[in-house]
């Protein structure tokens, strides 16, 4: 088998991976970054999501490089689109003008945007990526890693060592392959003292669930009905016990009252900006913006409470039970398209929308589902330091103004505790937040020296992972620990030695601040406002 090295191996190009790529090359290391698929960009592109965001997030509580990032994918549709005036002269241009990001956006100009970013590093000889490319094995040696390999379509197995490995896949696979320490589905009140976790014992197999997200068009007057899903006779009338109505319905529990939330796919005119209704809540394209008839509709997202795949988890069981589950995802997808041309319940009367066209051209596939499922949780590390509901929640701090406040932050985020329906099976669950930071301590192993987790495999617990999970989160976890395996390297000291060592851990954070412009804390009127936020709107 061929053998790369570099100094940092980075396995998974998700926004995580891309982010710790960049700070480890901008400090001066060689870095080897893999990707599974054939975009890098994670739950940005392959899972095509447009980005879950703070709502400062155009002023506050994003890194430099993450605002360049937004800033890319706008100037991909200023360089390249015909946008009306009015929309060029936006400096806050949402393309998609959906309701859920201040960025919506094709996944497409996500790819675009990172490969920009990337672009400058090329020449210099130390980036190497390696697309198609799925990690197999990991070496150890006492507690350190040696090699991962990696089957690649274009080259085979490959293997690939250096002086630090970082996690970034989305499930956490190197804490399986590596045997490090990890923890999966949600733990009980008695582990870890959170008022939300589970009154009875853990459960490995409580997992949020999967949701294989699609894009469609919509033509009134053609007819682009797609072939019945196999599944479709069984999803068709299946209903769980918790929900109001079946699960190919536009009814749904409200996350927070969990009371029945009927949300149609239209609401009057679907050119319209705004809606209360589906079509416009992840509308990732928006023809409006731009001058002429080039574009003939607007491209909506599916990625709706009706199909969250609640039929078994996909971490900790067999492959061939993980693959039978993700196939269960994707004909429920292909069901609710179906449902919709055929049988749905029409704004205007009578029933089915057979002008909804699968836009597999944005998506890049054939079928419009997303390359990738979209994945909520993750393997996550057993941590010098986990992050439980008792440092975040507003209830679970009992009347304290703030989230906790840590020595060791490397960076901030804000977001719900946002646990979608489960494979337990159980309802939502969302919790109101403050704006938090992400601890040193919480991407750190217990044991492992040289393996980083930079994704939704950090310290965090079940509950928690629902509001560190999101885009500039993952972002800013990513780039931390990127900057953090660079600094080791250059410094000659073990990442568990940068957070215990004062110095040491304050020169760490002044490169974030410094080199980064990774912010530490929140403001104190954003640290002190709950997020609230519900639907892409705060309340």
């Amino acid at each position: 088998m061929k053998e790369l090295t570099s100094d940092i191996v980075i396995i998974g190009g998700g926004l995580g991976g891309v982010a710790a790529a960049l700070a480890a090359l901008k400090l001066g290391r060689s870095v080897i970054l893999t990707e599974e698929f054939k975009w890098l960009g994670g739950q940005l592109t392959t899972q095509a999501v447009p980005p879950d965001e703070n709502p400062w997030i155009e002023s506050d509580g994003s890194t430099a490089s993450y605002r360049q990032l937004r800033a890319e994918i706008r100037n991909y549709y200023r360089r390249n689109y015909p946008l009306t005036d009015a929309a060029r002269a936006d400096e806050n241009l949402n393309p998609g003008s959906g309701n859920v990001s201040p960025l919506c956006a094709e996944p497409r100009a996500g790819v675009v945007a990172i490969d920009a970013l990337l672009a400058p590093w090329f020449a210099t000889g130390r980036l190497t990526i390696l697309m198609s490319a799925k990690p197999i094995a990991a070496e150890t040696d006492g507690d350190r890693f040696t090699s991962v390999t990696v089957r690649s379509v274009e080259y085979g197995e490959m293997i690939l060592t250096g002086r630090y490995f970082i996690d970034a896949t989305e499930l956490g696979d190197l804490l399986e392959l590596g045997n490090v320490e990890h923890v999966i589905g949600a733990e009980s009140q008695a582990e870890t003292g959170e008022p939300a976790a589970l009154a009875g014992a853990a459960n490995p197999f409580d997992q949020q669930a999967v949701s294989w997200c699609f894009a469609m068009s919509y033509h009134p007057d053609e007819d682009h009905t797609i072939e019945r899903p196999r599944d479709y006779d069984i999803w068709r009338d299946f209903k769980l016990d918790f929900w109001p109505d079946r699960q190919l319905s536009f009814i749904g529990p409200n996350p927070v009252t969990l009371e029945p939330d009927n949300r149609p796919l239209f609401v009057g005119d679907s050119d319209a900006k705004f809606a209360p209704d589906n079509w416009h809540y992840r509308r990732i394209f928006y023809r409006k913006n731009h001058a002429g008839n080039r574009y003939p509709s607007d491209i909506c997202l599916v990625n709706w409470p009706q199909i969250d795949y609640c039929g078994g988890p996909i971490v900790g069981v067999s492959a061939e039970e993980a693959e039978k589950h993700l196939e269960g995802a994707r004909q429920l997808s292909l069901s609710m398209l179906y449902w919709m041309q055929t049988e749905a319940p029409r704004h205007d009367g009578g029933y089915g929308y057979r002008g909804l066209k699968p836009a597999g051209a944005v998506m890049g596939t054939l079928d419009g589902l997303t390359i990738a499922p979209y994945i909520r949780e993750s393997r996550r590390i057993k941590a010098l330091f986990t992050v439980t509901e008792n440092h975040v929640g507003i209830d679970a701090r009992e009347g304290l103004t703030g989230a906790e406040q840590f020595a060791d932050s490397v960076g901030v985020g804000s977001y719900r505790i946002d646990l979608h329906p489960s494979t337990a099976p159980r309802n939502y669950v969302d919790i109101a937040n403050w704006p938090f930071q992400i601890p040193l301590g919480s991407l750190i192993p217990e044991r492992v020296t040289n393996m980083l987790p930079a994704c939704k495999n950090i310290g965090t617990t079940h509950l928690t992972n629902g509001c560190y999970r999101l885009h500039p989160v993952e972002w800013n976890i990513g780039e931390s620990v990127g900057a953090l395996a660079a600094y080791c390297i250059e410094n000659d000291i073990s990442p568990r030695g940068v957070r215990e060592t004062a110095d040491r851990l304050a020169d760490f954070q002044h490169l974030l601040t410094s080199r980064f412009e990774v912010p530490l804390a929140w403001p104190q009127h954003i640290r002190e406002t709950p997020r609230l936020e519900l639907f892409g709107r705060v309340e």
